[in-house]
Order: structure tokens, then sequence, then C-alpha cells
């Protein structure tokens, strides 16, 4: 036999090696979006290094990473990522490639490189899905949906849109003639707001093979083009909804427009604040799949906030689910599916998990709302704690998995609640599996087959059976609210009263909801005790809600408003209650015309839980009453007699907490059950925050001077002396704050080292109120507030040589806001009805100048109200809250309401040595650094009434758009 020689191919040599040095060590999995860290430039020139590194840098989906995160203003897609990247840098036109061609290199392979590949150019032509678990259902009445559907399971519905002008004009070339120069808002996932006109977008959408598309999902389309709100009606099956009853500025987001090519999508998610969603789609097939509340999906990664719950969710994208986590799962672990047709909608109930993914370009309407059936889970979701937010959305996977092998959960339930002993780390972590090493996946079906025993284990999407997971020892008002809550607090519990006013016949529910949202039946007991000890009538059945203004219970009782102080903690509470009675005392002393101007006080004192009993002590302000010398925050130097807990004593109280993580780590653990209160006359009329769209002008105009003269009487009150009152023991590295040379009052003193104390955290607050703060600004907001607050004082040497403030150090009220002014009508027009003016007079939550009169009324400002956030300290701090909150930024305002104060914020004289063009001489520079120091994120009001500030290149920009009139004043001498 002839002999054959065998010939061998070249073994090609693995370049990996060399070309990543120490890095090969690392999996490309985790490379990569260590370059998605670096910025265009970096990674350029990165690419230059070896061949792998030039593979690397080359991937498609960093640039568009890059991009995104660097995206500013209107996005242009200039046909591939890289060079879209690399336009947003500006650069010389000979430094961006010619041709894009690109070099090849053999010798590396990567698995995760490959599927990501094949993930960005997967067709999902044969993708469609219809094993009927969704129902198709036509001329649906709302009965049947409210007895087979609503709160129950997901349907599809056909024959809603077939009258809607939409089915014919929201194609994608009918769009592009009619909305091409539009502006919409795009989803991402990215930190970024991206925004893209939609001819570009459609053009976008032809040439794109991205693994997860950009996708049109835009809540402000109504405003962005009001002429697709006329295309589409809420179909009568979701008619009921109780946001109804907010403007449409103070509503959560409840439309989208949702437009995306192939391979887009939403991953897996619970809507937001446990609504339900109907969903239309007008234009191309959707697949979806849905799990029943309390079912997490596999490759789901759900994360709950011990401290505020906020809910956090970390999701694959819809097409990689699809193609990397499907195919493990056993049939009874499988998503309920259906592929959705144009011309169809469905229904999404409270609480059911669902993931969609287009298979071709889509255009669909979707809105989520709240009605009588998922009205209390929506109120429980907003509720304070964390547990029950983890087991609506998780349910027993958001426990310890141990203690429920046997299923009985009532081991764990008593008449106090929920028993949680082994919730003690700060974030509890709801996990399931994900693909990894395992080459059987034996590890990931044995994970999701426990998971779903356990998920079926006993669970019940029932608003008694989850209500039972509420922490009772959280409240409402004194807990951190979660920044995933779809509203805030105020307007959380504005949609409340609202809904208690406007809807009387659905009381019981808006009760229930209220007592899970607000604690609502625990308060009006609270109050009723305090009412029936001075005296006061039950409460009617229309005073039974808090009113919807403030951080503390008010109630509004016949003709006196009872309030209970809780906003952060006991001794906060005390030291708030007890400042302000001193105020009053002082008022009184001095015979100030402000007096006048302040509702009167009929009593005070503390409510307190004794053995289950309520006691109530009287209290005036003066002395430490037993109920509060025993707490153990006490002070052995506070005082016996006179204001214990006054301002100074508040202001030292405001230091320490100014230094705290948190203002939970100097809370009052150990004296729960006890809350102060105070009694005012009810004052006649509305608040400003009722009237503001309403007022003629000249009111306007007449209110901003009130204030201002209201400012000057309140800032020319003499303020305690610190001397004997207090001991401040300044020990704790804050010495520095004021330099041993400079010889300052007592009073400032504690006012420099309190805004020393938040400027060392002021970087982690910023970062933590996030949006619409500008990233860009909070990099340079230490290089803008001054090192030494004591040159915010202007502080100059007299002809003695003494040391001598520029300013006057003055008793401030802190929150005059739009809903801590009352105003009273003061001239009625001939036409109106007999009943008028006794419309005007109460406090029904109408915001109408005037029930039954054909001509506005004028209205005149009669009370401020709420002095509880009292301080002493600069002046332009009260001109924060006026300006930005009751004036929204009008300087024409704030000018006028300067015009009345008569009082000088700086002494601008030559001996402060300090020049007047440099920053410490603008008052606007002063403004501005207590703004970025305000505990209240008032930057976010800020950038939202300005948005075209979040541009901003510097804070001095920032300073001139918001406080330049300031500098225009320079007071009376």
């Amino acid at each position: 036999m002839a002999e054959v020689s065998e010939i061998h191919a070249p073994e090609l040599k693995d370049r990996r090696a060399d070309a990543l040095g120490d890095l090969r060590h690392l999996p490309d999995e985790i490379i990569l979006p260590i370059l998605a860290n670096l910025g265009a430039r970096d990674v350029s020139r990165l690419a230059c290094v070896s061949s792998v590194m030039y593979i690397l840098c080359n991937e498609e989906p960093l640039w568009m990473s890059l991009c995104l995160n660097n995206s500013k203003g209107i996005l242009e897609y200039k046909g591939s990522w890289k060079k879209t990247a690399l336009h947003q840098e500006h650069l010389p036109k000979g430094y961006v490639e010619p041709h894009g061609k690109r070099l090849h290199f053999d010798g590396f392979n990567s698995l995760f490189l490959y599927r990501r590949l094949y993930r960005c150019h997967t067709t999902l032509d044969g993708f469609a899905v219809d094993n009927g678990k969704v129902e198709r259902r036509k001329d649906l009445s709302l009965e049947e949906f409210f007895h087979e559907y609503d709160g129950k399971k997901p349907v599809l519905l056909t024959g809603l849109t077939d009258t809607w002008p939409a089915r014919s004009n929201w194609t994608t070339e009918q769009l592009l003639l009619n909305y091409g120069d539009t502006t919409f808002k795009i989803s991402q996932r990215s930190s970024r707001k991206i925004k893209m006109k939609f001819k570009d977008y459609v053009s976008y959408m032809k040439v794109q093979h991205d693994e997860d598309p950009l996708y049109i999902f835009d809540d402000k389309f109504g405003e962005a083009a009001p002429g697709l709100l006329k295309d589409y009606s809420v179909p009568h099956l979701f008619q009921e909804d109780f946001f109804d009853v907010l403007d449409r500025d103070q509503r959560p987001p409840f439309r989208w427009l949702i437009i995306g090519p192939e391979r887009s999508g939403a991953s897996w998610h619970v809507d937001p604040a446990l609504t339900s969603a109907w969903n239309t789609l007008l234009c191309g097939r959707k697949r979806w799949a849905l799990y029943p509340p309390g079912r997490v999906p596999a490759g789901v990664v759900l994360h709950v906030n011990e401290e505020d719950g906020d809910v956090n969710i970390q999701t694959p994208s819809s097409l990689q689910w699809w193609l990397d986590f499907y195919p493990l799962l056993d049939e009874e672990d499988k998503p309920i599916e259906c592929t959705q047709l144009p011309g169809e909608t469905i229904f999404v109930p409270s609480g059911w998990w669902h993931c969609v993914l287009n298979l071709e370009t889509t255009i669909a309407v979707t809105q989520n709302f709240v009605n009588s059936r998922n009205f209390e889970f929506v109120c429980l979701d907003m509720a304070p704690g964390y547990h029950h937010k983890g087991v609506c959305r998780a349910g027993l996977l958001a426990l310890d998995k141990d203690n429920f092998k046997n299923g009985k959960i009532d081991a764990f339930c008593d008449k106090d609640g929920f028993n949680y002993p082994d919730f003690t780390r700060k974030e509890k972590r709801i996990r399931t599996y994900r693909p990894g090493k395992d080459p059987d996946n034996q590890n990931a079906r044995n994970d999701a087959c426990e998971n779903y025993d356990l998920w079926n284990q006993d669970f019940c999407y029932d608003i008694d059976f989850l209500s039972m997971f509420l922490d009772h020892e959280k409240d409402h008002y004194s807990s951190l609210w979660s920044s995933s809550n779809c509203i805030g607090q105020r307007e959380m519990r504005k949609w409340l009263c609202k809904l208690w006013v406007g809807k009387p016949e659905m009381r019981e529910l808006i009760w229930k909801g209220a007592c899970l949202a607000l604690n609502a039946g625990k308060w009006l007991e609270r109050t009723s005790e305090i009412g029936a000890f001075h005296g006061l009538p039950s409460p009617t059945d229309d005073e039974r809600l808090p009113v919807d203004t403030g951080s503390n219970p008010v109630y509004l009782i016949s003709d006196s408003v009872v309030k209970l102080y809780v906003e952060g903690g006991l001794e906060a509470s005390v030291h708030s209650l007890g400042a302000e009675l001193e105020f009053y005392s002082l008022l009184r002393k001095v015979n100030s015309p402000l007096k006048d101007r302040i509702p009167d006080v009929l009593g005070s004192g503390f409510l307190y839980l004794d053995n289950g009993s309520y006691t109530i002590v009287p209290w005036d302000g003066k002395g430490v009453p037993d109920v509060i010398a025993e707490c153990n925050w006490i002070s052995a130097n506070c005082v016996e007699n006179g204001f214990s807990f006054g301002v100074w004593s508040k202001k030292y109280f405001e230091y320490k907490k100014a230094g705290a993580l948190t203002y939970e780590s100097i809370s009052s653990a150990g004296c729960t059950g006890i809350w102060p209160y105070i009694i005012t006359k009810r004052c006649k009329g509305k608040i400003f925050a009722q009237l503001r769209d309403t007022l003629l002008s000249e009111d306007v105009l007449n209110f901003a001077s009130f204030l201002g003269e209201q400012l000057h009487n309140l800032h020319i009150l003499p303020h305690p002396s610190v001397n004997n009152l207090i001991h401040l023991p300044f020990d704790d590295g804050f010495m520095d704050a004021i330099s041993d040379k400079i010889s300052i009052p007592a009073e400032w003193k504690i006012f420099i080292r309190t805004l020393a104390r938040k400027r060392e955290d002021v970087s982690n607050r910023l970062t933590k109120w996030g949006d619409p703060i500008p990233s860009s600004l909070m990099e340079k907001v230490d290089e803008y507030l001054p090192q030494d607050f004591t040159k915010l004082l202007n502080i100059f040497q007299d002809e003695n040589g003494q040391d001598t403030v520029n300013k006057h150090c003055c008793w401030i009220h802190s929150d005059i806001m739009d809903d801590n002014i009352h105003l009273e009508p003061c001239r009625i027009s001939s036409c109106s009805t007999p009943h008028a003016i006794d419309s005007c007079l109460t406090d029904n939550g109408s915001t109408d100048g005037c029930n039954g009169s054909t001509e506005k009324v004028s209205w005149r400002p009669c009370h401020i109200l709420d002095f509880s956030d009292l301080s002493i300290g600069d002046p332009i701090w009260d001109l924060v809250p006026i300006h930005l909150d009751v004036f929204r930024g009008d300087s024409s305002l704030l000018k006028q309401c300067l015009e009345s104060y008569k009082l000088p914020l700086v002494r601008r004289i030559s001996q402060t040595g300090l020049e007047l063009d440099s920053k410490f001489g603008r008052l606007s520079y002063h403004a501005m650094c207590y703004c970025i120091l305000h505990e209240d994120n008032v930057l976010g009001a800020i950038f939202s009434l300005w948005e075209e500030l979040k541009e901003a290149k510097s804070w001095e920009e920032v300073e001139e758009t918001v406080w330049g009139e300031l500098n225009n004043y320079y007071g009376f001498c």
C-alpha cells in the first residue's frame, strides 16, 4: 500500500495572552463593561494597543454605550454607533475613519462576543406563539370584564379600536409625514435622558443591528404632538381612573407612545405602583410573556431597599431572556404567552410580571390606570416599609426560604403584625438563577423548580393577605419616601383628599386605601383624643382625612386646626413645637404686628400612649414635661426653667443632625408613642396653592408685597440670647470651620458650623437626589462652595479694630411655601350668588376663585402658617422657598417682594475689604450656596423650573439665571 502522508493545517496561536497581558485573566463580559466607563477618545487610543484590544474596542455595542452615556440634547444617529460617538466629540475631519474598513485577525475567539453578535443579527420571523393561554374576547361588556378579568388574569380584546383614526394614521410612513420633526423620548439602559427627532429615529430603525435597539417610550407625547391624542380614546372598559382627579401636571406618568423595531421591547417588570394597564397595538406584532403576581421570572434579580422600600429590578433584555433563559425552563415553569396582532388590546392586571418583544416594527399606545379593583393595592405599594413591597412582587421568595418549607405562614403572624427576625441586612435581594458554567443547567432547573414551589405555596395576591406584611413601626410622615414610588408624599395625600371630596360615594373604599397608605385610622384616633381633651367636636365624615399639605398630619376640625408633630422623629418634633411656642410668646411680649398675621394658638401639649391608653399633657413650651424627661436623648445640660426646647436648643439639634449619616441615626429610639401637638384657630379662605392660577394680576403683586412686609416684621424681631441657655460643645472636628483669628458672635458660630457639616456630605446628597440635577454640575459643587463659610458674613474690622459681621442674624421661618400662606376674599362681584362669600371662605378643596360668581374675586393675603421650621440665621435663607416655590422663579415678583422688605440683606460698605465684584459680594452667590446646602431637594425644583439649566456649564450660570435679580437689591439702611 502506498504510503500516505498526513497534511496538518498549521495550528493557530491564541493571540489573547500576548495581546491582553494580565487582562487575559478577565472574561470578555468583564473587560467590555470596564471599557464602557472610558471616554470615546480613550477607547480609540486603546484600540491601537494590540490586536485583541482593537477587536474589543471596535464592538458596536460598546460604542452604543459610550454614545448614549455621553449624549446631550437631541441624538442624531450617523449610520453606526462609533461614527455617532466620534461625531459627538467634534473631532477634526481627518481624525474620523474615512472608509470604516476594519482589520481582521485570526487566533482569537470569544463565545460572549459571538452570542451577542447572534442576538444583534437574529431575525424573529418565526418567533410568534399562540397556545391559547391568553383568551381572545370581542364585544366584552364592562360587567363581564369586571367579573372575569379585572384583577384576575390577562385578556386580548378585539374590536375596541375599530373607530380610532389611529388605525390608519399610525403607520411609520404617515407619522413620518406628520411628525417627522417632532422630538420624542427614547427608552434605553442609560442614565441620560435621550431624545430623537422622529425622522432620525426612522432612519436609525432601517439600518440598525442592535441587540437592544432604541425604543420610543414617551410619556409626554401628548404635549409634543397633541394631534396624536385625537387619534384614539380610552376604551370603555378602562375609563375608571382614580388619578383623573389630579391636574395633568400633578398626576404620575400614565400614558406612553411606544414605537420600536424588531428585537426591541420591554424587559421583565411589574407596572409602577401595582397599577393595571392596557396596551393597544396599531402596527406590527408583539410577543408577550406574563407571570402572575409574586412569581419572579428566571434571570431577574429584585432589590428592595430596607431604608426606603425602593424597588430596583435587574433583568436581561427581552431578546436575551427569550434566547438564553426561556429554553431552560420546564413546561410548568414557562410563562403565559401570546402574540398580539394589529388592532388588539391586551389587558395586564395589577401586580403581573410581563415582558414584551417586538417581532417587527411596532407602533402602540398604552395607559396605566387605578380603578376600584386595584386601588387598595396601589395604596399598599405607597405605604412605608419594604416587606410588603417585596412580597407583592416576589411572593414568599421575599422571605427566608427555610421558614416556609412547611408552608405555614400563620406561624409568623400574630395580632401585632408580621415578625421578620432574618431581615437584618441593609438591602434584601431576591435572586433567581442565571445561566452559568453548569453545562446541563441542572442547578438552574432545580432552582427554578424550588422557586416555583415556594411561590405556589400559600401565596395569595389578596389585599388582606398582603397587608399583613406592612411594617407597623414605620409611619408615612416620618419614614423615607421611596424614589421608585410613582408619586410624591405630598401629591399622594393631595390625591386621597381629592378623591375623598370628589367621590363621596366611594368613601368606604378610599378610607381603606388611606388606612393602608397613611395609617389614617390611627391618626384620626389620636386627633380625636386631642380634640376631646380640648373640647372640640368630633371630626365629621368630611374631616376624617388629614389635609394634603405639610410634612405632619394636620386636621381641620370645625373652626380649629389640629397639628401633630412627627417629622424627623420625636426629638426633632419636640424642638419644632418648643421653638414655635417660644416664638409666639415673644410676639405677644413685644406686641409685633406679625402676631395679627399668625393664627391664634388654642392649645398645645403631648399625646402619649401609656399601657394601651392615650394620655394628654398640656405644655406651653416652658420646662421639661415628665413624659419627655424620661427620654434617652435629654441632655444633662437641658435647662429646667424657661423654653427648654427653644430655638437655640433646636439650632444645636440641627447642627448634630447635619453631621449624621441619616436623620435616623439621631432619632429618638426608645421613646415611641409620644406625639407633640398644637391647636390653632382655623383661617377662613384658601391657601395660595389653591388660588395661584386664578388670582388677578393686581392681587398677585399685592401678595408679593405682603410677603415682603411680613418678612420685614419677622426679621426685625429680637431673638433670644445664646448665653446661659445651652452649652454648645463643638469639639468634634469642625472647629476649623471658623478661623481662630476671627471673633464673631455665638449665634453666627452655630450657623457657620452647621453649614460646614452640611458641606461635608453635599456630594452624597446630590448624588442621592440625582435627576434632574446634572451630573456635570455635581462634579463641580466642591469647587463652587466656599471652603470658609465665614466669608459669607462679609466680616470687617471697625474703627476700633473689632471684627464685625456685615449681616443681620435674625429669626427665619425657613418654610414659607404656597401651602403656608392664607388668603381671604376682599371684594365680591355684585353678580355673585348669595352663597358666593360662604363658598370662598370655606376651604373645601375647590381651586376656583369663587363658586357661583360671574366675575373673578379679589383675594388678599391674611395669614402665614406653620412656624414649625423656625430657626435663626441669614435672612437670605427665607428667600429660597419664597422665590422657588411661591413665586416659581418669577424675578418680577421677587423684586416686588424686596421693595416692601426694606431691610439690608448685607451692608455694602467699603470697610468690608471685599471687592463688590467678588463672588462673596454677590447676594446671588449666597442664595445659591444655601440652595445647594439645603436639607430639602431645592436643586430639583430649580432644574424643573428652568429646564434649560440642565445644560448649564457651571454653577455660576445657574446662579445668575435663578438669583441674578437679587444683585440689584441694596436694601434700606
